[in-house]
């Protein structure tokens, strides 16, 4: 039982809860309600009314459940993510702005329910399937488009297309649709359709091959990692294995030496090995880049748990006195009583569920927070008759200690 303000057995045994539903270390890889909870701390954190929110640079591979969370929502931005596709926004009747920009999306889709929709921002995607737009022409009240970044604006007659197609526009790319421009671009819209549609195919054929070289790429990284894990296995040849062994001998610093120009290596390889800029190597480059990070922390927590405890007792056997946590104390000697009272000044408002006390014949030991406290007692004392307790004014843990030796 834990120490209270009342009394308490001699020996303290203290239990660590830790808080369960912890968020994910390095972000979402899809939209939890959690997370939508905590974006709408200026809504109270209610969710169902919300009318808008931001989960920018949050990682997100895949967008859903907005519809049937959020479907009030206005505004809703999901700039510099990893989404490849508009889905499961379409229930979204009221929303008039959405901000996509900076994530991996081929083609426009799934809007046509978006009924008040007036503006639509996908600057720095990877659209190259531009004949696509033509399903926002069912957005009535779509006034401001960005395609700015994206490979379709690289086709020739791209602007002149879009103003033909979509009658509501009144801006793309920041730039005004002149009255004039969209006569024009009436006038001309068959021809430039179809120089459109035969980019288009030219545009998918590249991005084809694109694909298949980012599949074989990746299943080459797949092999190569199989391989050195079965390498660290020990799936070795006799070669290799006598090599370890003699390196192992050697010491641990060199290993680490090793690894570290190892992975110095690996790194450089991946940075300077020219590769398009295409949504499967930005999600393999963002794959990468949580691999080593996790790497080093997984480096970092082992070196935390490798770290020696502090020695308590020498080897010998000589107790010594510690304060890990840096506390106040005093030692008094409560001849009156014969007893000795230590009193430890720990945090005021510290949970008695994080302290740990341990009385011995010689000394008293307490872990507050599991740093450890320790003191060699002037007397030998009795354990089994000892106390702890927290004082009800200052919060402090008094443990009192009778001596073994009688007063005469």
């Amino acid at each position: 039982m834990a120490p209270g303000p009342g009394s308490v057995p001699p020996i303290l045994t203290i239990v660590v809860i830790l808080g369960a539903g912890k968020l994910p270390k390095f972000g979402y890889l899809f939209v939890t309600e959690d997370l939508v909870r905590r974006r709408a701390e200026h809504n109270n954190c209610e969710i169902f009314s919300l009318e808008e929110i931001s989960l920018h640079q949050q990682e997100i591979e895949k967008l859903e459940y907005l519809d049937k969370w959020c479907r009030d929502l206005k505004i809703l931005y999901l700039q510099n993510n990893l989404i490849p596709k508009i889905e499961n926004v379409g229930k979204l009747k009221k929303l008039e702005y959405l901000n996509v920009a900076l994530n991996n999306i081929e083609r426009i889709e799934n809007l046509e329910g978006c009924e008040e929709l007036k503006k639509l921002d996908l600057t720095a995607n990877f659209i190259g399937e531009l004949s696509s737009i033509e399903a926002l022409k069912y957005n009535i009240h779509l006034e401001e488009l960005f395609l700015v970044g994206n490979p379709c604006t690289e086709f020739e007659g791209y602007r002149q297309f879009v103003v033909a197609t979509l009658h509501q526009l009144k801006c793309l790319d920041s730039k005004e649709i002149e009255r004039s421009e969209r006569i024009q671009a009436l006038q001309n819209y068959p021809e430039v359709k179809q120089k459109i549609r035969d980019q288009e195919k030219a545009y998918l054929l590249k991005r084809a091959r694109e694909k298949e070289e980012a599949q074989r790429r990746m299943k080459e990284r797949k092999d190569k990692k199989h391989k050195q894990v079965d390498s660290k296995l020990g799936f070795d040849s006799p070669d290799s294995l006598q090599g370890k062994e003699n390196q192992e001998a050697e010491g641990g610093g060199e290993q680490e030496t090793g690894r570290a120009v190892e992975d110095n290596e690996e790194d450089r390889r991946f940075w300077e090995e020219p590769t398009p800029y295409t949504p499967e190597s930005r999600l393999e480059t963002h794959r990468y880049m949580e691999e080593k990070r996790r790497a080093k922390d997984n480096i970092r927590d082992s070196k935390k748990r490798e770290k020696p405890l502090r020695t308590l007792i020498t080897a010998e056997g000589k107790v010594l006195n510690v304060n890990v946590p840096k506390l106040d104390f005093s030692l008094k000697d409560d001849e009156e009583n014969n007893q000795i009272i230590l009193d430890l000044a720990v945090y005021r408002h510290l949970d008695t569920s994080l302290l740990d006390v341990d009385v011995q014949p010689t000394y008293v030991r307490v872990l507050v927070k599991g740093k450890p406290f320790q003191l060699v007692l002037p007397e030998e004392v009795k354990p089994d008759s000892s106390s702890a307790k927290r004082s009800q004014t200052t919060g402090h843990l008094v443990v009192s200690m009778p001596k073994v030796c009688k007063i005469i």
